[in-house]
């Protein structure tokens, strides 16, 4: 479709041909809007559902150089083993042209492939197989900002006003282009200019139409958000008219209602700090607390929509020092029993399966292939588990009283029928707890689904230290 009457068409007849200043050619968009002006909301057109795939979703996120030094084609060649974890996405870290050595969110170019990690044929040979292993395939894209490094960006510091992206840019009072807290190197994007808009949806409608994935993790989605409110609705409608089937999960908090009513399916368990982790003051306080502060942070992350998730984590590219390192492997696999027991979207990270330690942004080699304390068997255990129950995939939960075991966490997954319901019971605690029954789980012939063997149904149950039992009536 051509540009509608009023924008500037030699302006993007240049860009698009790399005429402008001799400036290093960028593929640009080509609109196929709904020719409704920037201001005025698209129609969704799911009215806000989410995919239906989604509420069975396991992700697992997926760096494609710590999978070996041919990055695309290695991720590719271990499919099998990361669909036999039971997983049934994966979340490819940033694959777009970004500045040398950074981990991908220094953007350089929104519709061409990073070179590092492989060719255009690599990456729908991974999306092809991935489909083929009945796994869907989510890209983490970055809208907030261009790098320093940008060809436009670079274009403007060299011409300033005379630069035909000198309106593509944030700025402050003094006209200086603004980015956020320390991330000097990456610069705004100015959504006030409907061409930056075009061009971000038509970024992602690339990746959609050309490649087929299946959805987007949106990097720093609350940077648009703040500057303008009603660009996600629109992005929403545009991409749900080419595929009504995408997931779009925002790097944002759940506890806001704002991403869940302009276009997202899913958001992070954040606290309503920006990119607080909602679980990180439990594992982080006294011992004998951890459960207590798990039980409030879970509480304020519920939605009961079963078209709102929430997106659930240990680890991921922005947690620093591992889960396991940090808290050991007690907790890892204590936690990680919650995690694939809770309502929302959990996700797994590159690694993370065989408790390897390193830092994301600074590992640049593969990661070695080691179980070192045979997770990889305990997450698949779980993972399994909520697929087999669809009481575990449901957007209901009820706490229950521990008694004088405080640091349990007890809660009931309610399931299609009442004989579907489980009762999840984690042990925080370094010592053994005997944990009070509720009434309907009482005096019941009783299985447990982790050890996998049938157990008396008293008034009470015995909880290992660090313990986690499922049960569910026989």
């Amino acid at each position: 479709m051509p540009l509608a009457p009023g924008d500037n068409a030699l302006t993007a007849h240049c860009i698009k041909n790399g005429w402008i200043r001799g400036a290093p050619a960028v593929q640009h968009w080509t609109v196929r809007s709904t020719g409704l002006p920037a201001s005025e909301p698209a129609a969704d057109p799911t009215n806000g559902q989410a995919p239906a795939w989604a509420k069975n979703v396991v992700v697992y996120g997926v760096v494609p150089w710590l999978f070996g030094p041919h990055g695309l084609k290695d991720v590719t060649a271990r499919l099998d083993e990361i669909a036999a974890l039971g997983v049934t996405a994966l979340w490819l870290s940033p694959i777009t042209a970004a500045a040398p050595g950074d981990f991908g969110y220094a953007v350089t170019d929104h519709f061409r492939l990073r070179k590092d990690i492989g060719g255009e044929d690599d990456l729908r040979a991974l999306i092809d197989a991935a489909h083929a292993h009945h796994l869907r395939v989510l890209v983490d894209f970055v809208p907030n900002h261009f790098s320093d490094r940008h060809p436009y960006y670079r274009d403007v510091e060299s011409f300033g006003k005379r630069s035909p992206y000198f309106d593509f840019f944030s700025r402050n009072a003094k006209g200086e282009v603004v980015h956020y807290f320390d991330w000097e190197n990456l610069e705004n994007l100015n959504y006030d200019n409907p061409e930056v808009q075009r061009m971000i949806i038509e970024a992602s409608a690339h990746w959609v139409r050309d490649f087929h994935v299946d959805g987007f993790r949106v990097d720093a989605a609350w940077g648009p958000a703040t500057r303008a409110p009603g660009f996600w609705p629109r992005w929403r409608a545009e991409l749900k008219e080419i595929n009504p089937d995408l997931l779009l999960l925002a790097e944002a908090t759940a506890r806001d209602p704002y991403y869940f009513r302009s276009g997202f399916d899913a958001a992070y368990d954040w606290t309503d700090e920006l990119g607080h982790w909602a679980w990180m003051e439990a594992f982080d306080s006294a011992a004998e607390d951890v459960a207590n502060k798990l039980r409030q942070s879970i509480s304020a992350s519920l939605t009961n929509d079963p078209n709102h998730f929430v997106f659930r984590f240990l680890d991921n590219n922005d947690t620093g020092t591992r889960f396991i390192t940090r808290y050991g492997i007690e907790r890892t696999r204590l936690a990680s029993a919650m995690l694939l027991t809770l309502p929302g979207l959990p996700s797994l990270f590159t690694g993370e399966e065989s408790g390897t330690a390193f830092r994301p942004y600074d590992q640049l080699a593969p990661l070695p292939r080691r179980d070192l304390y045979g997770l990889r068997s305990w997450y698949a255990q779980f993972i399994a588990l909520r697929h087999t129950y669809p009481a575990l995939r449901s957007p209901k939960l009820e706490f229950m009283e521990s008694g004088s075991a405080s640091n349990v966490l007890a809660y009931t997954r309610r399931g299609p029928k009442g004989a579907d319901d489980l009762l999840v019971l984690l042990n925080y605690d370094a010592a053994p707890a005997e944990v009070p029954l509720p009434q309907e789980f009482r005096m019941r012939a009783l299985r447990d689904l982790v050890a996998g063997q049938s157990v008396p149904g008293e008034r009470s149950i015995t909880l290992a230290a660090y313990g986690a039992r499922i049960l569910k009536r026989e």
